[in-house]
């Protein structure tokens, strides 16, 4: 369901902020450097309609970074069909935005629009390069552009190259319309989970370079999971293949930071690894994942008394 891609698309912008700094930069041709503070603000908001129950409108962003200039920013996750309703919608959540902000001064409203763009997670024919706003006033008419990116446009390189990290997560989708061939054809799946094995070695190497925390990290895998399982889920293989990966390098991450922290001492790290793995999957007794690591009983024990701390 699209909720699923709006609820990681929510996450990763409000657990990780600073990774929309880049998207911004590409979407609007701004110059942040990252450093700048990003103010969230209720995605909630509630338009009135004459005779009926006021409306609840819930938006993916609203949020203002704070440059040299302070810029309020308004950026929706779409997966459907375009079908002319979502510009409505956008409109509806810019003017509440700004009329939740006016400011009355001797009776003069004063409202600002936010700086909106559309991300599509799937390009259909009818998918525009952009959308615009022609608002007819009586002192003159209005127009500007909200600009689209298309996410299934841009490359692993370009990602990776452009820091467009928060894009990972729905990078899947540039693959979907080969789900039954990659279902049905191991060496094509294998492909896919190289790629995918890729992307896993690139994360390690921008977290030891400093640039992305273990936090971000874990968070882009966790959530790239969750739309794998969602995305691929009549494709069996698939969503195994490629999930497994996922699930495999989360488990892993979590198992290092369970040893960063020194809860463990005097154990084999690749045996406390092993065995972390096995007790996330749940298939084994304490007695064969101790045999199958090489580790004590009482060991094995105490790292799944750690899972649930």
């Amino acid at each position: 369901m699209a909720n699923i891609y709006d609820g990681a698309f929510r996450t990763i912008l409000n657990d990780c902020r600073k990774l929309i700094i880049p998207v911004i930069n590409e979407i609007f041709g701004e110059t942040y450097t990252g450093e700048e503070e990003i103010q969230f603000f209720p995605n909630e908001h509630f338009i009135y309609q004459q005779d009926e129950a006021d409306k609840e409108r819930i938006t993916d962003t609203n949020f203002t970074v704070f440059g040299k200039i302070p810029k309020k920013y308004h950026i929706e996750c779409e997966s459907s069909l375009p079908d002319g309703k979502i510009a409505i919608r956008l409109f509806e959540y810019d003017a509440q935005i700004a009329l939740d902000e006016g400011e009355v001064t001797e009776e003069t409203l004063t409202v600002t629009f936010p700086n909106t763009a559309v991300l599509y997670l799937r390009i259909y024919k009818k998918t525009p390069d952009r959308m615009k706003y022609v608002i007819i006033t009586p002192g003159g008419t209005v127009q500007y552009d909200v600009p689209i990116m298309k996410v299934q446009k841009y490359s692993l390189d370009d990602i990776f190259e452009k820091r467009l990290l928060m894009l990972i997560p729905f990078y899947i989708f540039s693959h979907e319309k080969s789900f039954p061939e990659y279902n049905s054809n191991e060496q094509k799946l294998a492909e896919l989970k190289v790629e995918y094995q890729e992307i896993l070695e690139r994360l390690d190497e921008l977290e030891q370079q400093g640039v992305i925390g273990a936090f971000d990290k874990r968070t882009i895998i966790e959530l790239s999971g969750d739309v794998i399982k969602e995305i691929a889920q009549k494709y069996e293989n698939v969503q195994k293949g490629v999930g497994d990966i996922m699930g495999g390098a989360l488990i892993e991450t979590e198992a290092r930071t369970i040893l960063n922290q020194g809860k463990i001492q005097g154990i084999n790290e690749t045996k406390q690894l092993t065995a972390l793995r096995m007790l996330k999957m749940g298939k084994l007794t304490i007695e064969e994942i101790a045999e199958c690591s090489e580790l004590s009983v009482a060991e094995v024990e105490q790292l799944a008394g750690l899972q649930t701390v």
